[in-house]
């Protein structure tokens, strides 16, 4: 076991895997919040108006992770392949699934009475209710947002592989932000129509492309900004892995299946 984990390459995996799946899990924790992107940053209101809705710029918390996903996503394709991305992807929605059913059942418990009140000094009432609201998201946003991850990473991995085979490990801004951007197209939109067209609040189709279209110029937006931290990555990761090996593991990555 000892010689296993000197492996380099596993050791990365492990590490990009643990920071890969902690992300996402926290981005679907947090994401119950939504923000107002103009009072965050201290800017006037945009009052958008597309498909006959007019806004601000509203987006949930999980935004602040999603792209570290993105990167993570491409960085392991780089590296592992599409398995590599396919394997995680599948593990972090069963950790997921894993993780909302544990909180199901953690929202079943009896409290203890006096832990009811002790919130009503900042303004909590009921500190049951309120853990009950904040975890206890519905069925249909937690289905939504599961099945825009997993066919989102598959379309992801699926498009950087096509892209890289036709570039060689040329132009790697190229493949990680088109399929990026294709993956997060789909993203954007299914976990919004799951959750809230098909679920009980029945959006209307104006309000579904309105914020479908909000959120995915966002996702592009900062899947250009962050071209800079992949070549980061990539230069960090070749230089723990050395000039060889690195190779190696790219031309496995690019010639698997």
């Amino acid at each position: 076991m000892k010689n296993i984990l000197k492996r380099k390459e596993l050791r990365l995996f492990m590490i990009m895997g643990g920071f890969f799946v902690t992300n996402a899990l926290v981005a679907e924790f947090i994401g119950v919040k939504i923000f107002a992107l103009e009072d965050t940053m201290g800017w006037a209101p945009f009052n958008w108006n597309l498909f006959g809705q007019q806004g601000s710029l509203n987006f949930t918390a999980g935004v602040l992770l999603w792209p570290v996903v993105f990167i993570m996503t491409d960085i392991i394709n780089e590296y592992f392949g599409k398995r590599g991305v396919k394997l995680l992807s599948y593990l972090t929605v069963g950790l997921i699934l894993y993780a909302f059913i544990m909180i199901f059942l953690a929202i079943q418990l009896v409290p203890a009475d006096w832990w009811i009140t002790t919130g009503k000094g900042s303004g909590v009432p009921d500190m049951n209710q309120a853990f009950s609201n904040i975890f206890g998201q519905s069925n249909w946003i937690i289905v939504g947002s599961v099945v825009a991850f997993l066919v989102g990473q598959i379309i992801d991995a699926l498009v950087f592989e096509k892209v890289r085979k036709a570039t060689g490990e040329k132009k790697v801004w190229l493949r990680a932000t088109s399929s990026t951007l294709v993956s997060q197209f789909i993203d954007s939109f299914v976990v919004l129509y799951i959750a809230f067209v098909l679920g009980p609040q029945k959006w209307s189709m104006g309000l579904f492309m309105a914020v479908g279209t909000v959120n995915y110029c966002y996702k592009v937006m900062m899947a250009f900004l962050l071209i800079p931290l992949i070549y980061l990555a990539r230069y960090i990761i070749d230089g723990y892995l050395g000039v060889e090996l690195s190779a190696r593991l790219k031309k496995m990555a690019l010639h698997e299946g």
